[in-house]
């Protein structure tokens, strides 16, 4: 029995290029991987070892979330290409009901909300119908826009403000991390231009060593071996308040996965269903819960792996599997995760900046298929577009507002989600006129 091609999505590759592939998703995913519990332990005074667990714990739960999400498990997963990390958008919130209620109140409301998530996810699929092409070109493109000022921070020095911030050396590392990577993408051929980031990451690093700007001393103090217990903190307690918090929260994470299913969709050419945004959001849910269990935190889509399948072009989501992998090895394996935490940031930020502008063409690529002529499809990318670069242009804007509200107006994703689905309710019909006349022309050119 003959079978058609396999799509670019499902294939299998050799063994070599599936650590390699993934290793270059995982060291492009680890910082934002760490960076949740390293912020959630500063600021609840966490002692080093607790803060050094909940790394571990991240680390290991994000591989475990990303094989779910790729490979997927019954209803559980998108199959597509998608990596998972914890949510930085729900680090108010947690850090709120800590301070309140407790850490173990935490684990418990994460534990709570990611069953809800896991329930209520075919509902929230259906919303996919109000995506429209303008609004998915106006979302791809806020993705990549918004995450251009993190790699900012990382070719700074990785914290704005600190001694050294911007300084020539951090400046003049990031430029060559970029000239390394584009180098190597222009110019490479097959496999080595594919690996482009890779090639950039390690080789930013050894040039970082050799001008002796890298820090290893946190590798020989890791230990080789550990593995993360559920409840290391203690029996979860669950609040009515803290999962309300939660939960309402979880809407930037709905937003999110939703937005970067599409867009992921977009660029490795598979139609993404409701049945697609329902695994996802499934997948979702069971990670947070895991992630609650084995003291962690919220899962969903990353964005930051977007622009590395465009740089790329490799759409296996096989290897996006196997970063999961390299990801649980670097919990299970501590000394291997400082080795990895000691990337320096500024060549993180040069290869961030890349990727990160590769997002950003594709949903400009996206809008390039959005008919404007005879449409208010303009006004509508104009606003939604506005208004998603408002928190990153401005981000005292909404300083004045408290809680939730600022929460959910601070995420620049989430405004233009929601201003491109409002609008294109309320005035995404065609202008009658102008609309009757082209179709006129299209049946008389058909005829």
């Amino acid at each position: 029995m003959k079978t058609g091609p396999v799509h670019p999505v499902d294939e299998m590759l050799p063994a070599g290029m599936l650590f390699a592939f993934g290793l270059q998703h995982a060291l492009v995913m680890y910082a934002g991987t760490v960076a949740v519990p390293l912020v959630f332990a500063a600021a609840m005074h966490l002692s080093p070892a607790q803060t050094v667990l909940l790394i571990n714990c991240g680390l290991m739960t994000s591989g475990i979330a990303t094989i779910i999400q790729s490979i997927g498990i019954g209803r559980f997963g998108s199959r597509l290409p998608i990596v998972q990390g914890s949510s930085f958008a729900m680090l108010a919130s947690m850090l709120l009901i800590g301070q309140i209620y407790g850490v173990r109140s935490v684990f418990g409301a994460v534990i709570g909300a990611g069953l809800a998530m896991v329930v209520l996810a075919p509902v929230m699929a259906r919303l996919m119908r109000f995506f429209p092409p303008v609004v998915i070109g106006c979302l791809i493109t806020i993705i990549g826009l918004t995450l251009v000022p993190v790699a900012g921070r990382w070719i700074g020095g990785g914290t704005p403000g600190a001694p050294g911030f911007g300084s020539i050396a951090n400046l003049g590392l990031a430029f060559v991390t970029i000239l390394i990577t584009v180098g190597v993408q222009a110019w490479g051929r097959g496999f080595v231009a594919n690996i482009s980031v890779l090639v950039g990451l390690i080789a930013g690093s050894i040039l970082a060593a050799l001008c002796g700007m890298g820090h290893y001393g946190m590798v020989a103090d890791a230990p080789w071996f550990a593995v993360s217990m559920p409840f290391a903190f203690g029996r979860p307690e669950f609040h009515v308040m803290p999962v309300v918090i939660m939960l309402l929260s979880m809407v930037i994470i709905v937003a999110e996965t939703t937005g970067n299913c599409l867009a992921i969709g977009r660029v490795v050419d598979v139609p993404v269903t409701d049945a697609t945004i329902a695994g996802a959001l499934r997948a979702d849910g069971l990670s947070t819960m895991l992630g609650g269990l084995f003291n962690s935190f919220p899962y969903n889509a990353f964005t930051q792996n977007t622009g590395l399948i465009a740089i790329t072009d490799i759409r296996s989501r096989f290897v996006v599997a196997a970063a999961g992998v390299v990801m649980i090895g670097l919990g299970l394996f501590p000394k291997l995760g400082a080795l990895i935490a000691a990337l320096p940031p500024p060549v993180l930020g040069g290869c961030g900046l890349v990727m990160f502008g590769m997002t950003t063409i594709g949903g400009i690529r996206e809008l390039l298929h959005v008919r404007f002529e005879g449409t208010r499809n303009g006004l509508i990318a104009a606003v939604s577009i506005g208004l998603g670069v408002l928190p990153m242009a401005c981000p005292d804007l909404f300083t004045h507002l408290d809680g939730l509200a600022r929460l959910l107006l601070g995420n620049g994703v989430l405004l233009c989600i929601l201003s491109g689905v409002l609008l294109n309710l309320i005035v995404g019909k065609s202008a009658p006129d102008v609309e009757s006349v082209v179709d006129r022309v299209d049946e008389r050119a058909a005829s």
